[in-house]
C-alpha cells in the first residue's frame, strides 16, 4: 500500500498530488477501474485484440 508522509507546514494538495503519482505509477487506480464491472472473457479478448491492432498500427513504419 503506497503512503505519503506529510511534513510539517506542507500543503495537503502537494501530498495528495504525490499520492496520486504513486498510485498511477503502481497501476492501482487502473486495476481498480478494471475490476469495477465484470467483463465476459469474450469481451476482454476482443478489447485486447483491438488494443493490439491499434498498437501495431501506430508502431508499424508507414510506407507511402
Amino acid at each position: 500500500m503506497p503512503s505519503v508522509k506529510v511534513r510539517a507546514g506542507e500543503p495537503i494538495d502537494k501530498a495528495l498530488r504525490a499520492l496520486k503519482k504513486k498510485l498511477d505509477k503502481e497501476g492501482i487506480m487502473k486495476a481498480a477501474k478494471a475490476h469495477r464491472f465484470y467483463d465476459k472473457p469474450s469481451v476482454k479478448s476482443r478489447a485486447k485484440s483491438k488494443a493490439a491492432l491499434k498498437y501495431k498500427k501506430i508502431k508499424s513504419p508507414r510506407t507511402v
